[in-house]
């Protein structure tokens, strides 16, 4: 793992059941990750993919390329467009740097309306 290496692209396609399967997986109950009319009511074009399975998407696009035995240090994210249902949630990421140990790698998440999640994980090497 060295400063500037880039990781591969995934993409995920989100369809209504991974949005809301991930959303009951996650203990989260907000109607606005499960049913269209409440979210649509409320002001979103759709049902809308929940902050803990983007936390949890990142720490695995990372997690497939180090190795399923990484130590993680540390994940820091920030949300920004929304991932709705029948789009792609494109990741991609590259080292920052590697001092003491730890390689910090940077994560970018987009989906087709812009960045859905931007942020760092920290991982021991």
């Amino acid at each position: 793992m060295n400063p500037g290496d880039q990781l591969p692209e995934w993409r995920l396609p989100l369809t209504p059941t991974t949005i809301v399967s991930t959303a009951i997986a996650t203990r989260d109950w907000q109607d606005v990750h499960h049913d269209r009319d409440i979210a649509q009511a409320a002001g979103s074009e759709d049902i809308f993919m929940n902050i803990l399975t983007t936390n949890g998407l990142v720490e695995r696009y990372v997690a497939d390329w180090a190795g399923h035995d990484v130590q993680l240090k540390g994940i820091a994210i920030r949300l920004g467009a929304p991932a709705y249902p029948y789009d792609t949630l494109s990741f991609r990421g590259s080292v920052e740097s590697v001092e003491d140990g730890v390689a910090v790698i940077a994560v970018v998440g987009s989906v087709s309306l812009g960045e859905h999640v931007t942020g760092t994980v920290k991982v021991a090497v």
